[in-house]
């Protein structure tokens, strides 16, 4: 499996029902849980977005500003269906934010595509209107399909990430060692609890290692050092990063 669509796939035909993204908010007591297949479903309407409202192809670059959230591999997973380059460049060809980011990035509105989330329970939209030119997630992302194919689609040879490609983020031997380490944390099946970013590159193999593993990601926004320890126990986490 050298792309993330061939993995994602793979884990769809083995286990859809089964956890891949628990997510906590310490802060509100949110508590989301995306099955495989519910992931899936968010990835294509995401990767529709993308494609449909942006205009965005293969080879385009992404810059996925948010915190550590359930939206974070949504958009990741989004981002490597196109075909697109996750980035950290301050000149992306489009960008995803969370409320924090909307005074950076909403000035770019008017050249680049800007798609602002909520963060706000079930995905919903903002409660106040957004500047102009600027795309709610919580708005856009309802109408498109909860299936999408890529017309064209990436090979293990384009790039994932700044630094890796789809082969070198989800091959057999991890080319890096941020991920390497979390892989050695990570038995195949296992749950990771992290409190990472999965859109910032330090914690980007919180995410695509479990997905690659045929595991799952318990994701802690907010964390509460008194509460993690009980999070891992009540969600049979395996490892921590």
């Amino acid at each position: 499996m050298t792309t993330f669509a061939e993995v994602l796939s793979a884990q769809l035909r083995r286990d859809p029902g089964r956890p891949l993204v628990t997510f906590y908010d310490h802060a509100t007591d949110e508590r989301v849980e995306l099955s495989v297949t519910t992931y899936a479903n968010w990835v294509a309407k995401a990767a529709g977005l993308l494609v449909e409202e942006c205009d965005l192809e293969r080879g385009a670059t992404l810059r996925i500003d948010l915190p550590p959230h359930w939206l974070s591999p949504v958009f990741l997973g989004a981002a490597w269906t196109v075909g697109l380059r996750v980035t950290t460049s301050d000149a992306p060809d489009a960008v995803v934010c969370g409320p924090d980011g909307l005074e950076r990035w909403s000035s770019l509105a008017g050249s680049v595509p800007v798609l602002a989330c909520s963060l706000r329970p079930l995905g919903v939209r903002f409660a106040e209107p957004l500047p102009s030119g600027v795309l709610d997630v919580g708005v856009e992302i309802w109408s498109q399909p909860d299936r999408f194919t890529a017309w064209d689609p990436p090979s293990g040879s384009d790039p994932a990430t700044d630094a890796l490609t789809h082969d070198e983020v989800f091959g057999a031997s991890p080319a890096d060692e941020l991920t390497a380490a979390v892989g050695r944390s990570l038995t195949d099946g296992g749950r990771l609890l992290s409190v990472a970013d999965p859109a910032s590159p330090p914690g980007t193999a919180t995410f695509t290692e479990p997905l690659r593993r045929g595991g799952s990601l318990v994701l802690v926004r907010n964390p509460d050092p008194g509460r993690l320890d009980a999070v891992f126990d009540a969600e049979r986490a395996t490892a921590r990063s």
